[in-house]
Formats: C-alpha cells, sequence, structure tokens
C-alpha cells in the first residue's frame, strides 16, 4: 500500500518504496529526482513529495502495539522493527507469549519467517502472500511491494477539509499506465502545518473503496511531528480493524547490512 501503509508494518522511516533491482548492497536506495517548486501556492505533487521526505530515513528502529479488532474478539501484539534503507527490516514479536520470538526478516521482495516453537525458518512462498500478516488486515505482500507515491502516480488538488481541527490538502492520486500499482486510485488528506497524513482512502480498479486508514494522536516521533496512532479499516468486512499504535521511535542509528539476515533473525532481542 504504498510507503503510507508499509509505515503502520515495518517502519516510519520506510511504509513508500522507490523500488530498484538489489545490488551488491542491501543498503543502497534510490534518490528520487523530483524537486518541489519553493514560490508560489504548492501543487499536489510538492505536497505529496513533502509529505514522504517527512517519512524518511537512513535507518529506523521502532516499538509498537498493532490490536487486531474483530466483531467477536481482540487481540494485542507487541513488536519490535528495525529498518535500513528501502529494502532491509526486521521484525520481532515481543509478546503474546505463545508467539515471543518470532520474526520476520524483508531482503528486497523476499520475506522470511523465524519460528523459535518449531525451530524452522520458512522464506515465504508467492502462494502465501496474499495471507493475513499476523491474522491483521495486511497481507504479507504488502511488506513488499515497491511503488513510489512521487513518481509512480498523477496528483490532482481536490481542495481542503479539516480533519480532527487540522487543515489538510485533499489530494487525489492515480497511478500512472507504466506504474506497477495495485491501487486504481488512493485520495489522501495532509496536514498543512506538518505534512503528516491524516487520513487515506485506497480504491480497487472499478472505483470500489478497499481501506481506510486513519492518523491520530499526533505525537513528537523521533523529532519529527507525526500521527502516533494509525488505523486500518476494511470498506467491506463491518467491525475489523488493525490499529498501530507507536510506543517509541528512533531514526538513523547505525546498523549494518549483516545485522539483516537469517542468522541474526533467530537472535534478535
Amino acid at each position: 500500500m504504498t510507503r503510507l501503509l508499509f509505515f503502520l508494518i515495518i517502519t516510519a522511516a520506510a511504509l513508500s518504496f522507490t523500488g530498484a533491482p538489489l545490488g551488491d548492497s542491501y543498503s543502497r536506495t534510490v534518490v528520487q529526482s523530483y524537486s518541489p517548486k519553493v514560490t508560489g501556492d504548492p501543487e499536489a505533487k510538492d505536497i505529496i513529495a513533502k509529505a514522504d521526505a517527512k517519512l524518511k530515513g537512513k535507518t529506523s528502529l521502532a516499538e509498537m502495539k498493532m490490536t487486531i479488532v474483530r466483531p467477536t474478539w481482540k487481540r494485542e501484539l507487541k513488536l519490535k522493527s528495525w529498518s535500513k534503507g528501502d529494502e532491509l527490516a526486521l521484525i520481532l514479536i515481543l509478546s503474546p507469549a505463545r508467539e515471543k520470538g518470532a520474526a520476520f526478516l524483508k531482503r528486497g521482495r523476499e520475506i522470511w519467517n523465524w519460528q523459535p516453537t518449531i525451530d524452522r525458518t520458512i522464506k515465504l512462498p508467492p502462494s502465501m502472500m496474499s495471507q493475513s500478516w499476523m491474522g491483521s488486515d495486511f497481507t504479507n505482500d504488502d511488506l513488499v511491494k515497491q511503488s513510489s507515491v512521487v513518481e509512480d502516480y498523477n496528483h490532482k488538488l481536490l481542495g481542503t477539509e479539516t480533519i480532527d481541527g487540522r487543515s489538510c490538502y485533499k489530494i487525489q492520486m492515480d497511478p500512472k499506465e507504466s506504474a506497477a500499482v495495485v491501487w486504481g486510485k488512493v485520495v489522501v488528506w495532509i496536514d498543512k502545518a506538518e505534512y503528516m497524513q491524516l487520513k487515506a482512502e485506497f480504491y480497487d480498479e472499478d472505483n470500489y473503496l478497499v481501506n481506510t486508514m486513519y492518523g491520530k494522536q499526533v505525537k513528537t516521533l523521533g523529532g519529527k511531528v507525526l500521527p502516533s496512532v494509525m488505523e486500518v479499516v476494511p470498506a467491506d468486512e463491518p467491525g475489523n480493524k488493525t490499529i498501530i499504535e507507536y510506543l517509541s521511535l528512533d531514526f538513523d542509528k547505525p546498523m549494518n547490512d549483516s545485522f539483516f539476515s537469517v542468522q541474526q533473525m533467530k537472535k534478535v532481542k
């Protein structure tokens, strides 16, 4: 779901991939050539570029709580995540006890899963990519989709609306014909003062609403003003939602590429 969704699960530094083939170093990132205008009223692409840039960091380290809500039950997990650039990420499950120590490693478009209870590491095959991630409203494929909210979409400023008392730009993003993007369109609300996303609607190719994402409880995280709580609500499943709450977040801590390995995934704490 672009960086704006990947942000929720893996890291606030990495949720719109700039996506390039991997070379010898997984830490290599792609530098966007787009430069926003500096005079006159902001254009839609300028606003998206500035909001996207705010989410970027060389690395990130986060602790968070994920709450999966269903009509008849609720489940909470605590997670710790590390990321470097757009290609490397590692997630550790801290609780509940029955899943503690399980880990997920992302290297480019590959996902590996370590299950300590059965002492087994598996590489997720294509047949599992559409399955739910940890029972949430995200799929495994959401973790590896690579697209750029700046370069892979055409942007249109629809106007201004207020979200939770904050004046926001409302922008429609339509995928370019050449872009490998899953969504038929995305509509986002970006806070005018802090350039943070407070709402996003994701539509399929037939223009049906699939998911709505909300940013709430704005705080300073890692030196940046960002929503500390994000909710994803599927349109066709009443009573379902997934909530991500950031408990801590740090950017740009030194991390070696070797940390993001299958061997390290079994040892991380």
